[in-house]
């Protein structure tokens, strides 16, 4: 047999949870995004989400993946698209 719990609309108990672990590479997508936005808070949020090394690590991986995927939207190498938005002059 089974059985259905059907709610009376009664706020249920607090439940004590570990906080949620963020992955490193949430970490960066965060900290960058909120640094796009000059949001302060949020990147004081997302730094402390993992240690400096691994938002680092984070933070390179994205720049790696988004300067790629701009090289290959304008048909230009990841050198040429890293300094154009970085406003250096090409090499």
């Amino acid at each position: 047999m089974r059985r259905i719990l059907v709610s009376d609309g009664a706020a249920a108990p607090a439940v004590n949870r570990p906080p949620r672990q963020h992955n490193l590479f949430e970490a960066a997508a965060t900290y960058v995004s909120a640094c796009a936005e000059d949001d302060q808070q949020q990147i004081d949020e997302a730094a402390g989400w993992v240690s400096p090394e691994a938002l680092s690590f984070g933070v390179n991986e994205l720049a790696c993946r988004a300067v790629i995927a701009l090289a290959r939207e304008w048909d230009e190498s990841p050198q040429a698209v890293a300094r154009s938005l970085l406003g250096l002059p090409a090499a």
